[in-house]
């Protein structure tokens, strides 16, 4: 099997660093390939392998989940700010299995925040009718 760039381990340099570079960083240090990372996010192997060429970009919701499976945050995936490098690095150190686990409470933790950001919008929206 070949390997292309984002595959190599000595490729990452955090300050030329694009999105795709850092999408491919996080998922190597989670121990995935391209095809586990896209059978966890339940899209194409093609529309990882777009985003790590930087061919296209997710949707934001793609991100989120992107950050929460990979334990960054969205901003570093996005911008290189932010917690990301050394969060990456720790991944190696870890077992698979909790790398993993830490990547889902991160996910869940997401999601729960904006669930819990719409439950007060429409907390305040009924008690402001009369």
């Amino acid at each position: 099997m070949s390997t292309t760039n984002h595959e190599q381990e000595d490729y990452f340099n955090e300050a030329n660093a694009t999105f795709g570079d850092r999408l491919a960083a996080a998922r190597q240090s989670k121990g995935l390939d391209v095809d586990g990372l896209s059978e966890k996010l339940g899209v194409d192997v093609g529309t990882v392998k777009i985003w790590e060429r930087d061919a296209d970009m997710p949707h934001a919701n793609r991100i989120q989940m992107l950050a929460g499976l990979l334990n960054v945050s969205m901003v570093w995936l996005v911008s290189g700010e932010g917690n990301g490098t050394s969060e990456v690095a720790d991944t190696f150190e870890r077992p698979v299995g909790v790398n993993d686990a830490l990547g889902e409470i991160s996910q869940l933790k997401a999601t729960l925040s904006g669930a819990v950001e719409k439950l007060d919008k429409l907390q305040e929206r009924l008690l402001s009718i009369p």
